[in-house]
C-alpha cells in the first residue's frame, strides 16, 4: 500500500511466507490472506502485493488466460503487484532447502529463463505509475566455487546472462513504458554478500562484460549501455542480511550511491544478535535458548565478531547455526549474528525472569527507516519474515495476526520519523 509520507513509499509483505509452489496454491493463499489483511490495514486504499512465484507457478500463470484472469481479480479487489520475489526457484517449504535455494544460479540458462518469465508477468501486472522489481539471488553460493577459476567463470557467465536480461527489460520499457529492474540480494555466503562485493561486481564484471555485450548486440554506445545496466540491475537491501554482516545503513546507502548503484527494493527483516557473555553459566542459558533455532529447513549462517564494532576484518563465518553452536561455550568472539529471519516487532529475547539473553537486529531497520524520512533510497518496502513455520513454538501466533503485527510495527516506526 502507498504510505502517507513525503516520499513515494509502497509497503507490502512477501508471499513466500505461505507454502505453495503451484499457481493454484498461490492463488488460494492470496484469497485466504491478502483479502482479510487489506480489510484490516487498507480498507479504502489499494493494497500492494509482494508476489513470490516458483518457476512452476510462473509457467502456469502464463498458461491460457490465467494471467488475464488474475489481473482482473486484482483490479476488482483493489490490489496491485509491484514487486516479485524471484530468489527461490523451486520448493521453499515443507522440505530441506538449505543451499538448494541458490540453484539454479545465474550461470545457468534455467535461472535466466525463469527470470524472463517473471518479467513477462510483472510487465502486465505493474501499474503504469510504478517501476517494478524482481529480487534474485546474489549470483551464486560461495562454497560452490572450488577455486579462483571457478569464481572467474561464474562471474563472467552470470554477467552475460544478466546482459541478456537487461536487453529484455530495455525492450519492455521501450514498448510498454514499464520500467523493470532485477534486484540482486546480497546475503552471508552468497557470491555477493556485502556492499563492497556488490560494488566490485558492478565495476569489475557487470559494467565491462554486460556493457560490451549490450554495445555489440544492440549497437549502442558505452554510455548508453552502462546507463541501462545501472537502471535495470539494482540491489535488494535485506536488512537482516546486511545486519548479519555488521554493516550500517547510512554507510551502505552512501557507498552504493557513490558507486552509482540503485536500491530497487528494501526487505524488512531481523536477524538474531547475541552479545557473548564471559560467564559460562550465562552462555549455557543462551545456548539452550538458541538450540530450537538450529532447524533443518533453511540455512542460518552465523558471523562472529572478534574485534571492535568498527572492525570488520576480524569476522569468522559459520555456514549454519547448527555448525556454530558446538563452539558457543568456548568462542572468544564478542558477538554473534545469525541469518534467521525473526519477527521484526520483537527486539529482546528473555528468560522467564525477564532477563535478556539476546536480541534482534531491529535497530538496523529503525536506522534505515529514519534515513528514508529525509532521503530517497527506494520506493519499495517488503516485509520478509518467512520462517513462521520453523520458529520455536512460544513465538508462534496465527499467521494472519503475525503478519498484521509486522505491518503495524513498520507503520508505527515510519510515523515516528
Amino acid at each position: 500500500m502507498k504510505l502517507a509520507t513525503k516520499t513515494d513509499l509502497h509497503l507490502t509483505y512477501c508471499t513466500n511466507i505461505h507454502p505453495g509452489e503451484t499457481w493454484t496454491e498461490v492463488e488460494q493463499n492470496l484469497k485466504q490472506y491478502i483479502l482479510p489483511l487489506k480489510t484490516r490495514l487498507s480498507p479504502d486504499r489499494p493494497f500492494g502485493i509482494g508476489l513470490r512465484l516458483a518457476n512452476i507457478a510462473a509457467k502456469e500463470l502464463l498458461d491460457e488466460d490465467n494471467l488475464a484472469r488474475f489481473q482482473t481479480w486484482l483490479q476488482t479487489q483493489d490490489l496491485y503487484v509491484f514487486t516479485l520475489n524471484g530468489f527461490p526457484y523451486g520448493g521453499f517449504h515443507h522440505q530441506i532447502v538449505k543451499d538448494k535455494v541458490y540453484a539454479p544460479d545465474w550461470r545457468s540458462s534455467e535461472r535466466l529463463d525463469y527470470t524472463v518469465r517473471l518479467m513477462e508477468i510483472l510487465k502486465v501486472l505493474l501499474p503504469d505509475s510504478l517501476d517494478g522489481g524482481i529480487s534474485t539471488l546474489p549470483i551464486s553460493y560461495k562454497p560452490w566455487q572450488q577455486n579462483h577459476d571457478d569464481i572467474q567463470q561464474t562471474l563472467h557467465q552470470s554477467s552475460l546472462n544478466l546482459a541478456i536480461a537487461i536487453a529484455k527489460m530495455v525492450r519492455i520499457h521501450q514498448n510498454t513504458g514499464k520500467l523493470l529492474h532485477i534486484d540482486l540480494e546480497p546475503e552471508p555466503d552468497g557470491m555477493l554478500e556485502n556492499t563492497a562485493e556488490m560494488i566490485d561486481f558492478f565495476q569489475d564484471w557487470l559494467l565491462p562484460i554486460a556493457g560490451k555485450w549490450l554495445q555489440q548486440e544492440l549497437s549502442v554506445s558505452q554510455a548508453i549501455a552502462e546507463s541501462w545496466i545501472t537502471e535495470h540491475i539494482r540491489v535488494c537491501y535485506d536488512t537482516c542480511h546486511f545486519a548479519v554482516e555488521y554493516e550500517e545503513p547510512k554507510e551502505i546507502v552512501q557507498k552504493l550511491a557513490c558507486a552509482g548503484i540503485k536500491i530497487g527494493k528494501i526487505q524488512l527483516s531481523s536477524a538474531i544478535k547475541i552479545d557473548i557473555p564471559t560467564k559460562i553459566e550465562q552462555r549455557q542459558l543462551i545456548l539452550e535458548k538458541l538450540l530450537p533455532f538450529a532447524e533443518s529447513t533453511y540455512l542460518h549462517q552465523v558471523i562472529a565478531r572478534h574485534g571492535d564494532k568498527s572492525d570488520l576484518k576480524h569476522l569468522k563465518h559459520y555456514s549454519d547455526l547448527s555448525t556454530a553452536l558446538p563452539h558457543f561455550l568456548t568462542t572468544e568472539a564478542k558477538e554473534w549474528r545469525t541469518h534467521f529471519h525473526v519477527p521484526i516487532f520483537i527486539r529482546n529475547y528473555t528468560t522467564g525472569l525477564q532477563r535478556q539473553l539476546f536480541e534482534s537486529t531491529q535497530e538496523h531497520i529503525e536506522k534505515l527507516l529514519q534515513l528514508l524520512s529525509d532521503n530517497f533510497v527506494s520506493h519499495h518496502l517488503e516485509i520478509e519474515t518467512y520462517t513462521w513455520e520453523v520458529l520455536p513454538p512460544e513465538m508462534k501466533l496465527d499467521i494472519l495476526t503475525s503478519i498484521e503485527r509486522e505491518y503495524r510495527w513498520v507503520l508505527s516506526a515510519i510515523a515516528d520519523y
